[in-house]
């Protein structure tokens, strides 16, 4: 019986399901595992870390909205908590708040 691992995709940060036999996946997906080499072939001679994280002006943007929406769902649990609010409200902020987050988490 094995044992199944989560992990992140290297490339766009979805969740990889693994099982425990061979060797872990690094990548979600093929088209994943093609951007990242060409990212870090992309990446020779320049002079650039190939472990660095090259993000275009729009997908920093997407990436600042993703984690500004977190900020204002976070805002909004704590001003529920301060209300009073009941255990169905903050259940589903909180969910709001995880998804929101996990959505954050992606680079691209």
């Amino acid at each position: 019986m094995s044992r199944r691992l989560l992990s992140s995709c290297l490339w766009c940060g979805r969740e990889i399901v693994d099982s425990e036999a061979g060797r872990r996946r690094r990548y979600c997906r093929q088209s994943c595992r093609q951007r990242a080499y060409e990212h870090r072939n992309s990446l020779k001679g320049t002079g650039i870390p190939g472990d660095s994280v090259v993000l275009s002006a729009q997908e920093a943007a997407d990436l600042a909205d993703r984690w500004f929406a977190a900020r204002c769902a976070a805002e909004d649990v704590a001003t529920a908590i301060g209300e009073g609010a009941d255990a169905e409200e903050l259940a589903m902020l909180s969910k709001t708040l995880v998804d929101l987050t996990r959505d954050a988490e992606r680079l691209r």
